[in-house]
């Protein structure tokens, strides 16, 4: 295929056809499958970072999402990637502070505590249907 696919929520095909159209759509190979995770990260962090803040919970969930396939195709599930957060959090937590050493918001972070579900249910799907 060619490299104008893209990773989709197993769903969306589905959703294509219900709007009458016909998608082309493969499931990737499984070393394909991980260089389109990583693709698909790269294009989710970049809808993250220019969404504004109303929008930037649902583009960090679709993160999320990525970050846990990315996980599970490595054979990581959550119960180890947590025990890995929680060793990296231990050498230092990311906090608000910036390189001068001040404070760089007095805001609390947008995001929920850790351990909240941030997924709904419609981002209860696989990512693994590539659509061309």
């Amino acid at each position: 295929m060619d490299g104008f696919c893209k990773l989709v929520r197993d769903r969306v095909p589905q959703i294509i056809r219900e709007h009458g159209s016909e998608p082309v759509t493969y499931t990737a190979v499984p070393e394909e499958y991980r260089s389109r995770l990583r693709d698909k990260l790269g294009e989710e962090v970049a809808e993250f970072l220019g969404a504004d803040e109303a929008k930037a919970p649902e583009e960090l969930a679709d993160v999320l999402e990525v970050v846990r396939a990315l996980a599970a195709d490595m054979g990581i599930d959550a119960e180890q990637m947590e025990k890995i957060r929680e060793a990296k959090a231990r050498s230092g937590a990311v906090s608000p502070i910036g390189s001068s050493g001040q404070a760089t918001t007095d805001r609390q972070p947008p995001w929920p505590p850790v351990g909240t579900p941030l997924l709904r249910a419609r981002h209860r799907t696989r990512l693994d249907t590539l659509v061309c």
